[in-house]
């Protein structure tokens, strides 16, 4: 009897060993689904920086991803977002004893139709004045990576909006969206860049009624205009405040923005 209840014992052990090497050997895709991946399998082939084999392309015209908004209070600031919702999420801090703002930002670009970059905002009507000093602490990071400051009329990725930019290496430019999912215009203004590694110290841009200006300080002197201003309309609120992008779709960088000024009139950049 007892030789009888061990080879019956041992064939239901033979059955359960059979039946779990069948299933660890089912195909990965009957397992739970996983989380998806920010690779770049995971970025379009159009947003993909520039380089020797590739070139960026605008966006397809009804490409577009919901911004992640915060409405927690960061500085001077009511809130900040990653508008665009690039694929790896960006971080901001600030720093009351050195009033720094460090800004970590994965993003496409800001630029053609929509935008992807960390954006600290407050809403604002009326006239505005805002200045920062602005540096990269990664040297070698993607030349057209952008330190902004920006006045958008919503938080969408696609929102009419005006900005001075600081491109990592060293251009400055006005740039603009006249309406919502229109393509963005600008002037540009360089400084010896990549040959003479000139930089502004200090940029600002301010709002009178509809006319945008924006300003710069190369060495420390007193902030003057850069160019002439442009006319575009804001209905109120709207939003202003600061940002960054890497210009790189999948991968983060920093900008520290500092000694930021921001006034709710015209003529006080400084």
């Amino acid at each position: 009897m007892g030789i009888f209840i061990d080879r019956l014992a041992l064939k239901r052990f033979d059955s359960l060993l059979i039946l779990m090497l069948c299933t660890a050997s089912l195909p990965l895709h009957a397992q739970a689904p996983t989380a998806p991946s920010t690779s770049a399998a995971a970025v379009p082939e159009w947003a993909q920086p520039g380089s020797p084999t590739h070139v960026q392309v605008p966006p397809p015209a009804d490409f577009h991803r919901p911004s992640r908004n915060f409405e927690a209070p960061i500085g001077l600031f009511q809130g900040q977002s990653d508008i665009g919702a690039a694929v790896v999420p960006g971080s901001a801090y600030y720093d009351a004893n050195t009033k720094q703002y460090t800004i970590n930002s994965a993003g496409y670009n800001i630029w053609y139709s929509r935008d992807e970059f960390r954006y600290l905002w407050k809403k604002m009507s009326g006239d505005v004045s805002l200045a920062a000093d602005v540096t990269f602490p990664d040297a070698k990071g993607y030349g057209d990576r952008k330190a902004v400051l920006v006045i958008r009329q919503s938080l969408e990725d696609d929102s009419r909006e005006a900005m001075i930019g600081e491109h990592g290496v060293g251009m400055i430019h006005l740039a603009w969206r006249s309406d919502r999912g229109a393509s963005m215009k600008d002037a540009q203004f360089r400084f010896g860049g990549t040959l003479a590694g000139v930089k502004a110290r200090r940029i600002g841009i301010e709002k009178h009624g509809d006319s945008i200006a924006i300003f710069i300080s190369l060495e420390g002197e007193p902030m003057h205009q850069l160019s002439p201003p442009i006319t575009l309309h804001f209905d109120e609120p709207f939003y202003v405040g600061i940002g960054f992008c890497s210009h790189l779709p999948a991968k983060s960088d920093t900008a520290v923005l500092s000694n930021v000024l921001l006034q709710n009139s015209a003529g006080k950049v400084q």
